[in-house]
């Protein structure tokens, strides 16, 4: 599928390593997933889901535990799930996901991030369809071979098996995610070098030198807004 997922995650962890901010988006996330069921991971499923991804991405405890005790405490702070979509240089498709108190707040900045950077935001349902909802996960130590056979002992269906660098990236329906992740906590994978329900582009496009840097600066000031959790697109990095 060519979507290089431990570049995309060392990309992104090299340009937080400095900051907080990953921790912030966390912790925001989680607390809200505690919200919304169960504060525990055993019978809230997106509260497990989010937990995995916090756990690849070296989420201090801290910041777990005080997001969780914030849910049990009945904090009445409150935050709505927004997706825009977009379209940056050269026809590069954008969705944006988001966790915000002030919807036009969020609405604004994102619409200020596209077009001061050669984009510009699209209505509901302009980009998404290009994309399909995915289960992705990467493990090491094991190989293409062994991961396959693995699966399918545990009668696990999934879309793809591709051998990435030093991991074997598994994709596979987003309803599967639990199905996956318990089949290869079975025969004891238990640490994933990637965890994520992601939007994957059915097709990826490649950019001039000019339209590539200004579509990464794009993303940047995406990224760089205090509402927005996930950004996905269909641009190959390089």
């Amino acid at each position: 599928m060519g979507r290089k997922w431990n570049n995309i995650k060392e990309k992104k962890a090299s340009k937080d390593a400095n900051t907080s901010r990953i921790y912030a988006k966390f912790g925001r996330e989680i607390y809200v997933a505690a919200k919304q069921g169960e504060p525990d991971p055993e019978s809230n499923q997106a509260l497990k889901v989010v937990l995995e991804r916090a756990k690849t991405y070296s989420v201090p405890r801290a910041i777990i535990d005080r997001a969780i005790e914030k849910a049990k405490g009945g904090s009445e702070e409150s935050y709505d799930e927004l997706r825009y979509e977009g379209f940056g240089p050269n026809g590069s498709m954008v969705i944006v996901d988001t966790l915000t108190n002030n919807v036009n707040r969020t609405a604004s900045d994102v619409r200020a991030a596209f077009g001061k950077n050669g984009g510009n935001m699209g209505v509901s349902g302009s980009v998404a369809y290009m994309f399909d909802h995915t289960a992705v996960f990467g493990i090491e130590g094991k190989t293409e071979e062994e991961v396959l056979e693995l699966l399918m002992e545990a009668d696990v269906d999934v879309r793809d098996i591709v051998a990435e660098e030093d991991s074997v990236i598994v994709y596979a329906e987003p309803d599967q995610f639990h199905v996956v992740q318990e089949a290869f906590k079975s025969v004891g994978v238990t640490e994933f070098t990637v965890a994520e329900l992601t939007m994957l582009a059915q097709n990826e496009l490649e950019l001039p030198e000019e339209a590539q840097a200004q579509f990464e600066k794009m993303i940047d000031a995406i990224e760089d807004l205090e509402d927005v959790q996930q950004v996905y697109h269909n641009v190959e990095l390089k």
